[in-house]
């Protein structure tokens, strides 16, 4: 892929780590994307989808195609279902991340239906979402046992997208930031900063997910500064800066250019669009106005 603002490096199969180095950038928008090397950042999350291996090898090596040297300088990651994490990976080759939807915050026992981080990490895992509001609310998954799965997934050297987001009444009664602040500290908690280049965040508002409504830029945009704020006050605004926060719910290649000119919108966790190859091939060949400046 060409590289569109920085140069960036993987430093290693766990994480995406932008590094630094001397830009400066002018933009018609500015974005502390940009400013502070955050790397934007598209995800799929397939949940209990497709239905077959050849579907999930017909579906990975399509959405792969869509990667080509005229793409922006993104990471990309498919957090897809247990049993084609496998294939998945086969199919993508190496264009793209290919993650695990959960882990059970245990590496052995009687956990019936329980997936550790060690057996995924041993099929070529590195990405694994924790907090989805679906593991909250249809689980039963509290604040607690999230916290475990996030910890268990830094201590075992793998990365994390912790999922955040409030509820339609929270959103009316104007608590998105309250609940994202418990969301963020609980979900954190034991976290130090120098493991925090192995953490995103998603900001999913339950109301927009699989629904077809969509928070408009400017209020994903304040959700996402507040939530920035919260993590400096957690750690210091140096930390903050560097966390990349992701909006997902409903996004489409209709939505997804404006969402990503926001300034601290780092990229996208998208659900059903993400089962569609050619939708999500355009939600990661996203189209920004912000332009580079080389000194």
């Amino acid at each position: 892929m060409k590289l569109a603002i920085a140069s960036f490096v993987v430093c290693s199969a766990a994480a995406f780590v932008p590094t630094g180095g001397d830009r400066q950038f002018s933009t018609t928008n500015p974005s502390t994307t940009e400013l502070y090397g955050r790397k934007p950042f598209i995800s799929g999350n397939w949940k209990l989808n497709p239905q077959t291996k050849e579907e999930a090898l017909t579906l990975a090596s399509g959405i792969a195609s869509s990667i080509n040297e005229n793409s922006p300088d993104v990471d990309v990651a498919l957090f897809v279902p247990y049993v084609f994490i496998e294939t998945a990976i086969s199919a993508v080759g190496g264009k793209l991340a290919v993650g695990a939807e959960g882990v059970c915050p245990h590496n052995s026992g009687a956990f019936t239906g329980g997936i550790s981080t060690s057996m995924v990490k041993s099929i070529g895992v590195n990405w694994v979402l924790a907090g989805h509001s679906e593991r909250r609310e249809i689980f039963g998954e509290t604040n607690d046992y999230i916290n475990a799965q996030c910890l268990k997934i830094i201590d075992d050297g793998m990365s994390v997208m912790l999922c955040i987001g409030e509820s339609l009444d929270e959103f009316e009664l104007d608590l998105a930031g309250s609940v994202c602040e418990v969301q963020l500290k609980k979900g954190l908690m034991g976290i130090r900063k120098e493991e925090l280049d192995r953490v995103a965040i998603a900001y999913e508002p339950i109301w927009a997910i699989g629904t077809g409504k969509v928070a408009t830029p400017e209020i994903a945009q304040s959700v996402h500064a507040k939530c920035r704020a919260i993590l400096a006050d957690m750690y210091d605004q140096e930390a903050a800066d560097e966390v990349r926060i992701l909006y997902g719910g409903s996004v489409t290649p209709e939505s997804v250019d404006d969402l990503m000119n926001q300034p601290d919108i780092d990229g996208a966790l998208v659900g059903g669009a993400s089962l569609d190859k050619d939708k999500f091939g355009r939600i990661i060949n996203f189209k920004t106005v912000k332009t580079a400046v080389h000194v």
